[in-house]
Protein backbone atom coordinates (compact mmCIF):
# COMPACT_ATOMS: atom_id res chain seq x y z
CA UNK A 1 0.00 0.00 0.00
CA UNK A 2 1.32 3.16 -1.02
CA UNK A 3 0.33 6.07 1.74
CA UNK A 4 -0.83 9.34 0.67
CA UNK A 5 -0.99 12.62 3.37
CA UNK A 6 -1.29 16.20 3.07
CA UNK A 7 -4.62 18.35 2.34
CA UNK A 8 -7.61 17.60 0.42
CA UNK A 9 -9.76 20.73 -1.12
CA UNK A 10 -11.93 22.23 -3.68
CA UNK A 11 -10.22 23.95 -6.92
CA UNK A 12 -12.27 26.48 -8.38
CA UNK A 13 -11.98 26.61 -12.38
CA UNK A 14 -12.86 29.23 -14.77
CA UNK A 15 -15.19 27.44 -17.10
CA UNK A 16 -14.02 26.82 -20.18
CA UNK A 17 -17.49 28.10 -21.89
CA UNK A 18 -17.23 31.18 -20.14
CA UNK A 19 -13.72 32.27 -20.04
CA UNK A 20 -11.95 36.06 -19.05
CA UNK A 21 -11.52 38.05 -22.13
CA UNK A 22 -7.96 38.26 -23.45
CA UNK A 23 -6.18 41.05 -22.34
CA UNK A 24 -3.84 43.35 -24.76
CA UNK A 25 -1.06 41.30 -23.12
CA UNK A 26 -2.99 37.89 -23.64
CA UNK A 27 -3.12 37.30 -19.75
CA UNK A 28 -7.17 36.79 -19.34
CA UNK A 29 -9.17 40.31 -17.96
CA UNK A 30 -12.86 40.44 -17.72
CA UNK A 31 -14.46 43.48 -19.19
CA UNK A 32 -15.62 46.62 -16.68
CA UNK A 33 -19.03 45.85 -17.49
CA UNK A 34 -18.83 42.20 -18.94
CA UNK A 35 -19.98 39.14 -16.87
CA UNK A 36 -17.57 37.06 -14.64
CA UNK A 37 -16.63 33.40 -15.43
CA UNK A 38 -18.50 30.83 -13.90
CA UNK A 39 -16.09 29.53 -11.43
CA UNK A 40 -16.40 25.14 -11.37
CA UNK A 41 -15.70 22.83 -8.57
CA UNK A 42 -13.50 20.31 -8.88
CA UNK A 43 -11.90 18.03 -6.51
CA UNK A 44 -8.45 18.73 -5.73
CA UNK A 45 -5.00 19.54 -3.30
CA UNK A 46 -2.07 17.66 -4.31
CA UNK A 47 -1.23 14.96 -2.13
CA UNK A 48 -5.53 14.49 -2.84
CA UNK A 49 -4.88 14.22 -6.75
CA UNK A 50 -1.98 12.02 -6.19
CA UNK A 51 -3.93 10.09 -4.02
CA UNK A 52 -6.43 9.16 -6.71
CA UNK A 53 -4.48 8.66 -9.42
CA UNK A 54 -2.57 6.16 -7.32
CA UNK A 55 -5.94 4.07 -7.11
CA UNK A 56 -6.61 4.94 -11.31
CA UNK A 57 -3.58 3.30 -12.07
CA UNK A 58 -4.40 0.23 -9.62
CA UNK A 59 -2.04 0.80 -6.74
CA UNK A 60 -3.28 -0.11 -3.48
CA UNK A 61 -3.55 3.70 -2.14
CA UNK A 62 -4.57 5.18 1.27
CA UNK A 63 -5.17 9.05 1.71
CA UNK A 64 -4.22 10.29 5.39
CA UNK A 65 -5.63 13.92 5.96
CA UNK A 66 -8.63 15.52 7.72
CA UNK A 67 -11.24 16.60 5.37
CA UNK A 68 -14.44 18.63 6.16
CA UNK A 69 -18.35 16.94 7.24
CA UNK A 70 -19.36 19.68 4.67
CA UNK A 71 -20.86 19.07 0.99
CA UNK A 72 -17.25 19.80 -0.41
CA UNK A 73 -15.86 17.26 1.93
CA UNK A 74 -18.59 14.89 1.14
CA UNK A 75 -17.55 15.45 -2.14
CA UNK A 76 -13.94 14.69 -1.71
CA UNK A 77 -14.63 11.49 -0.03
CA UNK A 78 -16.48 10.48 -2.65
CA UNK A 79 -14.31 10.89 -5.08
CA UNK A 80 -11.60 8.82 -2.84
CA UNK A 81 -13.91 6.23 -2.80
CA UNK A 82 -14.73 6.41 -6.51
CA UNK A 83 -10.98 5.83 -6.96
CA UNK A 84 -10.62 2.55 -4.76
CA UNK A 85 -8.81 4.71 -1.84
CA UNK A 86 -8.85 3.06 1.22
CA UNK A 87 -10.17 6.69 3.83
CA UNK A 88 -9.23 4.32 6.75
CA UNK A 89 -6.88 7.26 7.81
CA UNK A 90 -8.89 10.15 7.04
CA UNK A 91 -9.92 12.35 9.81
CA UNK A 92 -13.47 14.51 9.72
CA UNK A 93 -13.72 17.83 11.05
CA UNK A 94 -17.26 20.68 10.93
CA UNK A 95 -14.58 23.27 9.93
CA UNK A 96 -14.84 24.50 6.01
CA UNK A 97 -13.51 22.81 3.22
CA UNK A 98 -9.75 24.76 1.81
CA UNK A 99 -10.84 26.44 -1.46
CA UNK A 100 -8.26 27.47 -4.10
CA UNK A 101 -9.31 29.39 -7.44
CA UNK A 102 -7.63 28.86 -10.28
CA UNK A 103 -6.35 31.14 -12.80
CA UNK A 104 -5.47 29.46 -16.14
CA UNK A 105 -3.09 31.33 -17.94
CA UNK A 106 -3.28 31.17 -22.03
CA UNK A 107 -0.62 28.58 -21.97
CA UNK A 108 -2.55 26.22 -19.73
CA UNK A 109 -0.31 26.89 -16.95
CA UNK A 110 -2.64 27.43 -13.22
CA UNK A 111 -2.38 29.70 -10.43
CA UNK A 112 -3.87 29.55 -7.23
CA UNK A 113 -4.91 31.81 -4.61
CA UNK A 114 -6.13 30.14 -1.43
CA UNK A 115 -8.87 30.66 1.34
CA UNK A 116 -7.60 28.40 4.14
CA UNK A 117 -8.06 30.09 7.63
CA UNK A 118 -10.02 28.05 9.61
CA UNK A 119 -10.02 25.13 7.33
CA UNK A 120 -10.52 21.49 8.24
CA UNK A 121 -7.85 19.93 6.85
CA UNK A 122 -5.30 22.02 8.75
CA UNK A 123 -6.27 20.71 12.18
CA UNK A 124 -4.73 16.81 11.37
CA UNK A 125 -3.32 15.31 13.50
CA UNK A 126 -0.55 12.63 13.97
CA UNK A 127 -2.45 9.24 13.20
CA UNK A 128 -0.86 6.72 16.00
CA UNK A 129 0.21 4.30 13.59
CA UNK A 130 0.11 3.52 10.01
CA UNK A 131 -1.90 -0.04 8.62
CA UNK A 132 0.91 -2.64 8.84
CA UNK A 133 0.87 -2.92 4.54
CA UNK A 134 1.95 0.43 3.90
CA UNK A 135 5.38 0.42 1.68
CA UNK A 136 5.41 3.94 1.04
CA UNK A 137 4.49 7.19 1.88
CA UNK A 138 4.15 10.43 0.03
CA UNK A 139 3.90 14.40 0.80
CA UNK A 140 4.14 17.66 0.27
CA UNK A 141 2.25 20.59 -1.03
CA UNK A 142 0.28 23.57 1.07
CA UNK A 143 0.20 20.37 4.26
CA UNK A 144 3.82 21.28 4.83
CA UNK A 145 3.24 25.00 5.14
CA UNK A 146 0.50 25.82 7.01
CA UNK A 147 0.09 24.76 10.66
CA UNK A 148 -0.41 23.83 12.90
CA UNK A 149 -1.24 20.87 10.36
CA UNK A 150 2.15 21.07 8.71
CA UNK A 151 4.09 20.15 12.30
CA UNK A 152 2.07 16.73 12.02
CA UNK A 153 2.68 15.78 8.75
CA UNK A 154 6.52 16.43 9.42
CA UNK A 155 6.57 14.41 12.38
CA UNK A 156 4.99 11.52 10.46
CA UNK A 157 7.33 11.77 7.39
CA UNK A 158 10.47 11.89 10.30
CA UNK A 159 8.51 8.79 12.21
CA UNK A 160 7.75 6.55 9.05
CA UNK A 161 11.31 7.20 7.44
CA UNK A 162 13.08 6.16 10.64
CA UNK A 163 10.79 2.85 10.86
CA UNK A 164 12.38 2.00 7.12
CA UNK A 165 8.96 3.25 5.21
CA UNK A 166 9.81 4.52 1.16
CA UNK A 167 9.10 8.44 1.49
CA UNK A 168 8.44 10.62 -1.19
CA UNK A 169 7.97 14.42 -1.44
CA UNK A 170 6.91 16.93 -4.09
CA UNK A 171 6.96 20.40 -2.52
CA UNK A 172 4.42 21.86 -5.20
CA UNK A 173 5.49 25.34 -3.40
CA UNK A 174 3.25 27.75 -3.36
CA UNK A 175 4.61 31.17 -2.42
CA UNK A 176 1.61 33.63 -1.37
CA UNK A 177 1.27 31.03 1.34
CA UNK A 178 4.79 30.97 2.48
CA UNK A 179 5.48 34.20 4.96
CA UNK A 180 9.05 33.13 5.21
CA UNK A 181 10.82 32.06 2.20
CA UNK A 182 14.21 31.60 3.68
CA UNK A 183 12.76 29.51 7.01
CA UNK A 184 10.86 27.14 4.62
CA UNK A 185 13.99 26.73 2.73
CA UNK A 186 15.76 26.11 6.19
CA UNK A 187 13.08 23.43 6.60
CA UNK A 188 13.01 21.72 3.50
CA UNK A 189 16.26 20.88 3.93
CA UNK A 190 16.01 19.80 7.23
CA UNK A 191 13.50 16.72 5.44
CA UNK A 192 16.34 15.64 3.00
CA UNK A 193 17.70 12.95 4.92
CA UNK A 194 14.26 11.20 6.06
CA UNK A 195 13.08 11.75 2.23
CA UNK A 196 13.92 8.48 -0.49
CA UNK A 197 12.14 10.23 -3.69
CA UNK A 198 12.33 13.62 -4.39
CA UNK A 199 10.36 15.65 -7.11
CA UNK A 200 10.10 18.63 -7.88
CA UNK A 201 9.65 21.10 -10.82
CA UNK A 202 11.98 22.81 -12.34
CA UNK A 203 10.45 26.80 -11.11
CA UNK A 204 9.75 25.04 -7.79
CA UNK A 205 13.70 23.97 -7.47
CA UNK A 206 14.92 27.35 -8.62
CA UNK A 207 12.14 28.55 -5.76
CA UNK A 208 13.87 26.60 -3.14
CA UNK A 209 17.54 27.09 -3.83
CA UNK A 210 16.82 30.64 -3.87
CA UNK A 211 18.08 31.44 -8.21
CA UNK A 212 14.75 33.41 -8.33
CA UNK A 213 11.48 33.92 -7.31
CA UNK A 214 10.36 30.81 -9.12
CA UNK A 215 6.68 29.93 -9.47
CA UNK A 216 4.75 33.11 -10.93
CA UNK A 217 7.87 34.98 -10.98
CA UNK A 218 11.15 35.75 -13.18
CA UNK A 219 13.17 33.25 -12.32
CA UNK A 220 16.77 33.38 -12.49
CA UNK A 221 20.01 31.40 -12.94
CA UNK A 222 17.88 28.74 -15.50
CA UNK A 223 18.80 25.10 -15.54
CA UNK A 224 22.53 24.92 -14.26
CA UNK A 225 21.12 26.42 -11.45
CA UNK A 226 18.25 23.69 -10.57
CA UNK A 227 20.81 20.85 -11.39
CA UNK A 228 23.74 22.29 -8.76
CA UNK A 229 21.07 22.63 -6.16
CA UNK A 230 19.60 19.74 -7.22
CA UNK A 231 22.87 18.04 -6.78
CA UNK A 232 23.45 19.26 -3.38
CA UNK A 233 19.83 18.41 -2.46
CA UNK A 234 20.98 14.83 -3.44
CA UNK A 235 23.89 14.88 -1.20
CA UNK A 236 21.52 15.51 2.01
CA UNK A 237 19.86 11.81 1.55
CA UNK A 238 17.29 11.49 -1.47
CA UNK A 239 18.12 8.16 -3.31
CA UNK A 240 16.82 10.04 -6.42
CA UNK A 241 15.63 13.62 -7.58
CA UNK A 242 12.99 13.92 -10.67
CA UNK A 243 12.81 17.00 -12.08
CA UNK A 244 9.72 18.22 -14.45
CA UNK A 245 10.44 20.43 -17.06
CA UNK A 246 6.78 21.01 -18.30
CA UNK A 247 6.35 19.82 -21.82
CA UNK A 248 10.29 19.34 -21.84
CA UNK A 249 9.60 16.01 -19.79
CA UNK A 250 11.53 14.67 -17.23
CA UNK A 251 15.34 14.33 -15.53
CA UNK A 252 16.45 11.88 -12.61
CA UNK A 253 19.44 12.87 -10.68
CA UNK A 254 20.81 9.14 -8.39
CA UNK A 255 24.23 9.56 -6.66
CA UNK A 256 26.09 7.15 -8.65
CA UNK A 257 24.11 7.25 -12.08
CA UNK A 258 24.23 11.29 -13.09
CA UNK A 259 21.27 12.62 -14.95
CA UNK A 260 18.67 10.97 -17.24
CA UNK A 261 15.93 13.11 -19.04
CA UNK A 262 13.08 11.68 -21.12
CA UNK A 263 11.08 14.01 -23.25
CA UNK A 264 7.58 15.02 -22.62
CA UNK A 265 5.17 13.59 -24.76
CA UNK A 266 3.25 15.79 -27.40
CA UNK A 267 -0.11 16.90 -25.88
CA UNK A 268 -2.76 19.50 -26.68
CA UNK A 269 -2.85 21.49 -23.20
CA UNK A 270 -6.53 22.38 -21.81
CA UNK A 271 -4.76 23.29 -18.39
CA UNK A 272 -2.24 21.68 -16.54
CA UNK A 273 -4.31 21.61 -12.88
CA UNK A 274 -2.90 18.06 -11.59
CA UNK A 275 -0.48 17.34 -13.99
CA UNK A 276 2.51 16.95 -11.26
CA UNK A 277 0.48 14.98 -9.23
CA UNK A 278 -0.06 12.67 -12.48
CA UNK A 279 3.54 12.55 -12.14
CA UNK A 280 4.11 11.60 -8.50
CA UNK A 281 1.95 9.06 -8.77
CA UNK A 282 3.26 7.72 -11.93
CA UNK A 283 6.48 7.44 -10.72
CA UNK A 284 5.36 5.77 -7.63
CA UNK A 285 3.44 3.51 -9.25
CA UNK A 286 6.09 2.45 -11.82
CA UNK A 287 8.75 2.09 -8.39
CA UNK A 288 6.20 -0.33 -7.54
CA UNK A 289 6.37 -2.43 -10.59
CA UNK A 290 10.12 -2.49 -10.88
CA UNK A 291 10.22 -3.62 -6.91
CA UNK A 292 12.06 -0.71 -6.08
CA UNK A 293 9.85 0.60 -3.17
CA UNK A 294 12.94 0.63 -1.24
CA UNK A 295 16.21 3.19 -0.67
CA UNK A 296 18.35 -0.10 -1.74
CA UNK A 297 16.61 -0.87 -4.85
CA UNK A 298 16.68 2.66 -6.14
CA UNK A 299 20.02 2.47 -6.14
CA UNK A 300 19.79 -0.54 -8.29
CA UNK A 301 18.12 0.74 -11.22
CA UNK A 302 19.55 0.89 -14.40
CA UNK A 303 19.28 3.63 -17.33
CA UNK A 304 16.46 0.96 -19.12
CA UNK A 305 14.91 0.86 -16.11
CA UNK A 306 14.56 5.16 -14.88
CA UNK A 307 13.56 5.14 -19.21
CA UNK A 308 10.69 3.24 -18.55
CA UNK A 309 9.51 5.14 -15.06
CA UNK A 310 10.33 8.66 -16.28
CA UNK A 311 8.35 7.96 -20.08
CA UNK A 312 5.47 6.18 -17.98
CA UNK A 313 5.13 9.28 -15.42
CA UNK A 314 5.34 11.53 -18.80
CA UNK A 315 2.41 9.77 -20.55
CA UNK A 316 0.30 9.61 -17.79
CA UNK A 317 1.30 13.57 -17.20
CA UNK A 318 0.11 14.32 -20.90
CA UNK A 319 -3.40 12.45 -20.30
CA UNK A 320 -4.05 14.50 -17.40
CA UNK A 321 -3.08 18.19 -19.36
CA UNK A 322 -5.41 17.24 -22.17
CA UNK A 323 -8.53 17.23 -20.21
CA UNK A 324 -9.83 20.13 -17.63
CA UNK A 325 -9.11 19.94 -13.98
CA UNK A 326 -7.07 17.59 -12.44
CA UNK A 327 -8.43 14.39 -13.76
CA UNK A 328 -5.50 11.80 -14.24
CA UNK A 329 -5.44 8.45 -16.16
CA UNK A 330 -6.71 5.26 -15.83
CA UNK A 331 -4.49 2.34 -16.35
CA UNK A 332 -6.31 1.17 -19.83
CA UNK A 333 -5.21 4.53 -20.94
CA UNK A 334 -1.68 3.82 -20.79
CA UNK A 335 -1.66 0.71 -21.96
CA UNK A 336 -1.60 1.00 -25.13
Amino acid sequence: MIVVAGEALIDLVPSPQNPLPAAHDGSPSAAPDGPLPALLPRRGGGPYNTAVALGRLGSPAAFCSRISTDAFGQALLDGLHGGGVDTSLVQRGSEPTTLAVADISPDGSAGYGFYADGTADRLFTLPPVLPDAARALSLGTCSLVLEPGASAYESLLRREARRGVFTALDPNIRPGLIPDPDAYRARFRSWLPDIALLKLSEEDALWLAGSGEGPGGAMGGGRDAVLAAAKEWLAAGPAAIVLTHGGDGLTVLTPGGGALTVPGEPVTVVDTIGAGDTVNAALLHRLDAHDALSRTAVAALGTEDWQDILRFAARAAAVTCSRAGAEPPFAAELAA
